[in-house]
């Protein structure tokens, strides 16, 4: 079987979208052009806080985990499996690495994290793969199943350890920091001028260079890792091949199940290393219900990025930095991105108008001229707004995304070795 037929087998639904994918340039235009937007909104409301060093970094740790889940939802969706149980993947992630970490040290916490997850994931495989069940019912199933056996450990593991209980690990040792000297002091002044783009500038930079765990380069590094395997090996041709024409995939000698398997296992295995985030780095211990759902906002970010690492990131990146708002200034950072949302909405009015979509353009235009009345009468919005902000930040997201969105052709369908013969 040649490589290149492989190609055309999995690109062949793409030429039908009609839409080409954004470049390297594109992006980082996109991201400059979102700093500086953040950067007037920061001018004009004060909230200083929105892009300094601290938000930063506190955004990152809480995008990580969301990354991590987002691009074990990838692996399995490219291969054609929907893995709705990449949260009960997340906890064992958070059981196993808080287990491991706390007795043998963070790194092993790690590994025990990551193989935690790809049991998990070997377990979906199984059921889905195997004995075609519906994938969302064994999602569903394996993240009560994680719930339940993950509590069940904790009543006789971490009880009796020393700093445990029932709910909680032992505190775990951190994993190693990097701050880059110099640099980072020099970040600090910049943001601390509060010049408009410079400083938010200074802010995000300063963010990715202290206090920096190891283990979040790492996940960094998956992402660009995770593309290059898939879109430019013979492996990742075949595994999407699976995802997009499995029957045809089998009929040029590709062992389907097999790719299948693989992929959702290093899909669990991904959930589980961002589950070991949580409990290592985020937080040195395991708690009772530590992912707070992240496992399905992972799924969010990966549906908002086209099913694609760079924009599955930036999704992530969002959501990360909408939660971060909550813990740092709080109702006033949210607050300010009222103000944030509702130029958004104007500049989309535009655009629809643009596009001759008059009642699109009406309605964003009257979304917008409420948020701006709300903004403007008021000082701060309801501790509620502000802990739901993260959550209603993903469902308007994948709302506005959702015309734009292809998912694998053959994704959550049933298929049995043979059946195109």
């Amino acid at each position: 079987m040649s490589t290149s037929t492989v190609s055309a087998t999995a690109a062949a639904p793409k030429k039908s979208g009609g839409r080409k994918k954004l470049t390297l340039p594109w992006i980082m235009l996109i991201i400059a052009g979102g700093l500086a937007l953040l950067s007037l909104v920061r001018v004009i409301s004060g909230a200083n806080d929105l892009t300094s060093a601290g938000q930063v970094s506190g955004a990152l740790s809480l995008a990580v985990p969301i990354g991590l889940a987002g691009l074990g939802g990838l692996w399995a969706e490219r291969s054609g499996v929907v893995n709705i149980g990449l949260e009960g993947m997340m906890i064992l992630g958070t059981w196993f690495g808080a287990w491991a970490g706390f007795q043998w040290g963070p790194w092993t916490g790690v590994l025990a994290g990551v193989i935690g997850g790809a049991i998990g994931g070997l377990l979906h495989a199984i059921i889905t793969v195997t004995f075609n069940v519906n994938h969302i019912v064994s999602g569903v199933a394996i993240n009560i199943l994680a719930l339940g056996f993950t509590q069940y450990l904790s009543n006789f593991t971490f009880a009796d350890a020393p700093g445990g209980s029932s709910k909680q690990s032992p505190q775990v040792e951190p994993i190693y920091k990097i701050t880059v000297p110099g640099l980072s002091d020099w970040m600090a002044d910049l943001q601390g001028k509060h010049w408009f783009f410079v400083s938010d500038l200074a802010g995000v930079i300063g963010g990715l260079v202290t206090e920096l765990s190891l283990l979040t380069v790492v996940a960094l590094l998956m992402i660009p890792g995770t593309w290059w395997v898939l879109w430019r090996t013979t492996f990742g041709l075949r595994l999407r091949s699976c995802g997009e024409n499995p029957v045809a995939a089998e009929s040029l000698g590709v062992n389907v199940y097999k790719y299948k398997y693989i992929a959702v296992i290093v899909s669990g295995g991904l959930a589980g290393l961002g589950g070991a985030f949580l409990s290592i780095v985020a937080s040195p211990i395991y708690q009772e219900g530590q992912t707070g759902g992240r496992g399905y906002i992972g799924l969010a970010a990966m549906i908002f990025g086209n099913w694609m690492p760079g924009g599955m990131a930036l999704g992530a990146g969002l959501f990360g930095f909408i939660d971060s708002l909550k813990l740092r200034g709080g109702a006033e950072n949210v607050h300010a991105m009222l103000l944030l949302i509702a130029i958004l909405l104007l500049l989309v009015g535009a655009w629809q108008l643009y596009k001759k979509k008059y009642v699109q353009a009406g309605v964003s235009a009257v979304c917008a001229a409420l948020l701006f009345l709300w903004y403007a009468t008021t000082d701060s919005v309801p501790s509620q707004f502000v802990d739901a902000a993260p959550y209603l930040t993903t469902l308007l997201v994948l709302a506005l995304s959702a015309q734009r969105l292809r998912m694998p052709k053959a994704d959550g369908l049933p298929y049995r070795k043979g059946q195109g013969k």
